[in-house]
Order: C-alpha cells, then structure tokens, then sequence
C-alpha cells in the first residue's frame, strides 16, 4: 500500500538534510523503534507494536538504498519480521526535502507490505496511525534534536521503548475492527473454561 504524508521543520534545508540522514541521532525519535546496532550500512533493530493486551515485535533492517545530495532526496529500504513469525513489513521509504520559507518541507512517500495480525487494519487505519506517529516523530524532532536547546539521552544511557498501541494511536477506527477477533477470544477462553471445570 501506498503511504504519502508530509512535515514542515523551522531549520534551512541543508541542515534538516544532514540531521534526517543521521539514523543514529533521529532513531530515538522514531515511536516504538530501538535502534540495536549498525554494521556497516545497515541499521538494525526492533520496532514493538501493541494492540491491547497483545504485543509484537517486529526485528529487522533499514539501509539508505538511495541517497542525492543535490536534490536532497533519499531512499531507505527498510525489512521487518514479527519475532513470533506471524507477519512480516516492508517499506521502501522516499523522502524529499525541499525550502519552505525559512524552514523545510519533508515529503515522504511509503510503499508497504505487512503481512500477519497487523495487515488486517487495512489501509485506511495504516494511514491514519502512520500521520499520528509522524506527528509524534516530528515533536520529538523539534523538541530534541533541532531545537537551541536539545535533551539528548546521556552516552550509554539505556531507553526503554515503549511499543506503538495502535488501540491509543488510531481509537475507535481499530477498536471496530478488532471487535470480531475479541468476541472470537473471549468465546475461545469461556470454552476453555468450561472445559477445564
């Protein structure tokens, strides 16, 4: 599915160009991403997604596939697989920057496949949850990175992720689609009740 949304940074393009490049430094900002460890061009990684009360975790890889400074677009090709085996996402992340007054404009286009649990929200709730979750990026951008005064987190520090709950982040568009899968459990646990009694 196609995924195409856009932001707005109060730093000139250049700057915006080399902060967003740096995987490293913007990795904290990312909503349920931890960066693990990068080996050569290759970024890894995991990315926890919550639904409820059920978690998954998705481990995998990013590289930046593509990269021209002059028109200061980028490609990141991005590969995740649900550390359960039950799903699997893909992305192929472009990003352009342009001048916008005194500050830049990102736009970002997705192209992404999941596969499992996560594929059943469709596109309408993937788009909705990917703008929250970039406006949250974009906060924590501005907040941390770019700003006068950035917080960042001490060398060493550990950071516990927090995973994305898709319930918090997309309301009740998730909530209706998850109401057959609930009754479904809740039928499943009632029979497994009896059953033991």
């Amino acid at each position: 599915m196609k995924i195409e949304d856009r932001f707005r940074v109060n730093v000139p393009v250049e700057e915006a160009w080399r902060v967003l490049l740096d995987i490293e430094r913007i990795a904290p900002c990312m909503p349920g991403a931890e960066l693990q460890e990068v080996a050569g061009d290759e970024y890894r990684g995991v990315v926890k997604v919550k639904v409820g009360p059920i978690t998954a975790q998705y481990k995998g890889v990013a590289k930046l596939a593509e990269v021209d400074e002059g028109a200061h677009r980028a490609v990141i090709d991005a590969q995740g697989r649900d550390t359960r085996g039950q799903g699997n996402a893909s992305a192929k992340i472009t990003m352009s920057l342009a001048p916008d007054g005194d500050g830049t404009e990102v736009s970002i286009d997705n192209d992404v496949t999941v596969t499992g649990k996560v594929a059943q929200f469709g596109r309408g709730v993937m788009a909705d949850v990917s703008t929250k979750l970039l406006a949250q990026f974009v906060a924590c951008l501005e907040s941390r990175v770019l700003s006068d005064d950035p917080q960042p987190a001490a060398a060493g520090e550990a950071r516990e992720v927090a995973p994305v709950d898709l319930l918090r982040t997309a309301g009740a568009q998730v909530l209706r689609r998850l109401v057959p899968a609930i009754v479904v459990l809740i039928v499943v646990v009632v029979v497994l009740v009896l059953l033991v009694r």
